[in-house]
């Protein structure tokens, strides 16, 4: 009797503890099931980059066979990759006609954002594998600002910061592209660029005075503001009005007979101006050296405030490297600001 309760509370238990194992698998089950589904909403659907591609070609062509010239496969290669991508997304991205092709009203839309994400995905793989390391630098700045301001001060950047590589190029004086190029950081000179997307740090005001070689000023008798306008003046193109601002300044107006030349930039007036071909106006920072050595002179002591200024811009998102934090506050300290941004 006693055996037959003890085989009995047995059952109870086997029983007991079948029923505890079918809930845990139940209830792991569902946990798996909800996990499983939060994986598929975070997942991000993304349709196939040669899909995308196909399509943003054939798109901004408006052609297949251009798209396919263009990535370098066949048109049936690029119709293919479309037809799948239009399958992907259950709507029609062309209307085919023969043989011709017309982008629908959808394309056109999803055409804004595909084209966005390629440039941005192209913009970031150029930024990586330009420059890979931290510790250098990709810089573009105006011709004159690099080679009369900056050449003759990196052996000094060097010297504190040998772990720095610097990459140097020419750019435009007034228009900086970061989303289509490897740059880190420029110069830029004129106004405050009007760009919510960048920083702005001012880094030196524009102060113009006139420059003449040594032998232009012994060979004519410059010794007021009056006797420049006797003298050939030497014009950069896009501040034709600098001279006249100068000289209204002092009272002294323009008659409209004065001799001048004009050049596309600071590097060829400058230029003009050391071979004995008339007087500039320049900036005294660009020019300390030829200051400092006697290859140019001030012929009169006047000075204009031209309103322009140089900047360093980079992009507001772009986390700031090493080696960007370090140019950054090398060039504010040197040229004497440390200014916020305008």
């Amino acid at each position: 009797m006693i055996y037959s309760v003890l085989r009995l509370d047995h059952c109870f238990v086997d029983g007991y503890t079948k029923v505890a194992v079918v809930i845990k698998q139940t209830i792991e089950f569902q946990l798996k099931c909800e996990i499983n589904s939060l994986i598929e909403v975070c997942i991000r659907r993304l349709p196939p980059l040669n899909a995308l591609r196909s399509f943003e070609s054939a798109a901004r062509l408006g052609s297949f066979n251009q798209a396919a010239e263009e990535l370098y496969v066949t048109p049936s290669a690029v119709s293919h990759q479309i037809k799948a991508l239009e399958e992907y997304l259950g709507l029609k991205l062309f209307h085919r006609e023969k043989r011709q092709v017309q982008i629908t009203v959808a394309g056109e839309k999803y055409l804004v954002a595909v084209s966005h994400a390629l440039d941005e995905l192209d913009a970031a793989t150029r930024r990586l594998i330009s420059a890979p390391n931290t510790s250098s630098l990709t810089f573009e700045a105006p011709p004159a600002f690099l080679s009369r301001w900056l050449m003759p001060r990196i052996k000094d950047f060097q010297a504190l910061y040998p772990d720095v590589e610097l990459r140097l190029s020419t750019g435009s004086v007034n228009r900086i592209d970061f989303d289509h190029s490897d740059l880190d950081m420029a110069v830029y000179f004129g106004d405050p660029p009007d760009d919510d997307d960048i920083e702005v740090r001012l880094v030196h005001r524009s102060v113009v005075v006139p420059v003449c070689s040594p032998r232009k000023l012994e060979e004519h008798q410059i010794e007021t503001l009056a006797d420049l306008r006797k003298q050939t003046l030497i014009h950069v193109t896009s501040r034709r009005n600098e001279w006249q601002r100068l000289l209204q300044k002092a009272g002294i107006s323009m008659t409209g007979e004065e001799k001048g030349l004009s050049f596309s930039s600071t590097q060829l007036a400058l230029g003009a101006a050391l071979e004995g071909l008339g007087v500039a106006l320049s900036d005294k920072s660009l020019i300390s050296r030829e200051l400092q050595y006697g290859q140019l002179v001030v012929p009169v002591e006047a000075e204009l405030l031209t309103g322009k200024a140089f900047y360093l811009v980079y992009p507001k998102d772009r986390q700031l490297t090493y080696g960007m934090r370090i140019f950054r506050e090398w060039l504010l300290e040197v040229m004497g600001l440390s200014e916020e941004p305008e």
